[in-house]
């Protein structure tokens, strides 16, 4: 059985052995104890559940339905590609809007990919479209 080779200790300047968390015996008691990072949040918002939005049972179900009858990702065949949809997208956020969260002809499929860079990018200058400019910078609207 191949021993492992001994490290050096990790206090600057030192070349003793390394005996326990990467230091000497002498630089044992410096050492300073690890800190917890608190978590970090998967979302920098507040908001509520993927349930309480909507996306419940009655969601999967209608998705499903959706996926089966648009298999293929409408922006991927837009360029000539034929890729999977797995995501059925608001293509007007909807923002709690339940007349738009249901209504189909505001959905096409669309591949994770596809779904995420417009997420990211068409949705969110669309909601800062929308917002009246009082609301951009924080003041209320009159």
């Amino acid at each position: 059985m191949a021993i492992a080779p001994s490290t050096l200790c990790a206090h600057a300047g030192c070349n003793a052995k390394a005996v326990a968390h990467g230091r000497c015996q002498r630089h044992q008691a410096k050492a300073s104890p690890p800190i917890a990072m608190p978590a970090k949040p998967r979302y920098k918002d507040n908001r509520p559940s993927a349930h309480k939005r909507g996306y419940d049972g009655r969601w999967r179900k209608a998705r499903l339905a959706y996926l089966d009858d648009n298999p293929l990702c409408v922006m991927c065949q837009a360029n000539g590609l034929l890729v999977p949809a797995t995501v059925v997208d608001h293509i007007i956020p909807h923002r709690g809007n339940q007349h738009r969260f249901w209504d189909m002809d505001n959905w096409q499929a669309l591949c994770k990919s596809c779904h995420d860079h417009k997420t990211n990018t068409i949705d969110r200058k669309l909601t800062t479209a929308l917002l009246p400019v009082a609301h951009r910078d924080g003041g209320v609207a009159k």
